[in-house]
């Protein structure tokens, strides 16, 4: 699929728990988002390409499965989220370049804006593509789904997604903006946007 700034997007699910593995492509050159799992078929989609990058949105095992295999296969750069590379790198023996708010990741001149969103993990990220000739587009690991935030385990960590969500996501971009989850079908912020609030109240 043809999006802005001349980029293409290729959706994949992957694995046991079906994620959606996201393949970025500018001329020859790609990005890869979550290789999570099955690398054969994550590297059959890169034939003809050159990866310029594999970013993993949290740190969770079924998100990282096949990075180890797809970097040794292409010898591309992995970017993961400050607070969580670490965990990641001891997991996958892959050194993540640590990203962070502020920082972006390069695709054929197009840059792609980093988002940290703490509370499903405390080093969850998003990539905002923001061209100027098409619609916004989210790609937010576990940290959004259809239907709300993505799974936390304490209170406190609900409190801080659901806060970051809101300030970094909702109320930053309009409601075209395309959101597409680690797992599941994509949604706008225009159709999650009237659950907020409810969101808040059942505290998931």
């Amino acid at each position: 699929m043809l999006i802005g700034d001349g980029l293409r997007l290729t959706k994949t699910s992957v694995g046991p728990m079906d994620n959606n593995a996201y393949l970025l492509t500018h001329g020859t050159d790609a990005l890869l988002i979550d290789a999570a799992a099955e690398p054969a078929v994550l590297l059959r989609l890169l034939d003809g390409l050159r990866l310029v990058g594999v970013v993993t949105t949290h740190r969770h095992r079924d998100h990282l499965q096949a990075l180890a295999a797809v970097v040794a296969a292409t010898g591309a750069p992995g970017y993961a989220g400050t607070p969580d590379a670490a965990t990641i790198t001891e997991a996958t023996g892959v050194t993540c370049q640590e990203v962070w708010d502020g920082d972006a990741i390069a695709l054929g001149g197009v840059e792609l804006a980093v988002i940290g969103l703490v509370g499903h993990t405390p080093g969850s990220i998003a990539l905002a593509h923001t061209p100027s000739d098409d619609t916004d587009r989210l790609f937010t690991g576990d940290s959004l789904f259809p239907g709300g935030v993505g799974k936390t385990t304490r209170g406190t960590d609900f409190d801080s997604l659901l806060h970051d969500v809101t300030a970094k996501l909702f109320d930053r971009f309009d409601d075209a903006t395309i959101v597409h989850p680690g797992h599941g079908a994509d949604t706008t912020l225009g159709a999650e946007r009237p659950h907020l609030e409810e969101w808040r109240a059942r505290r998931w």
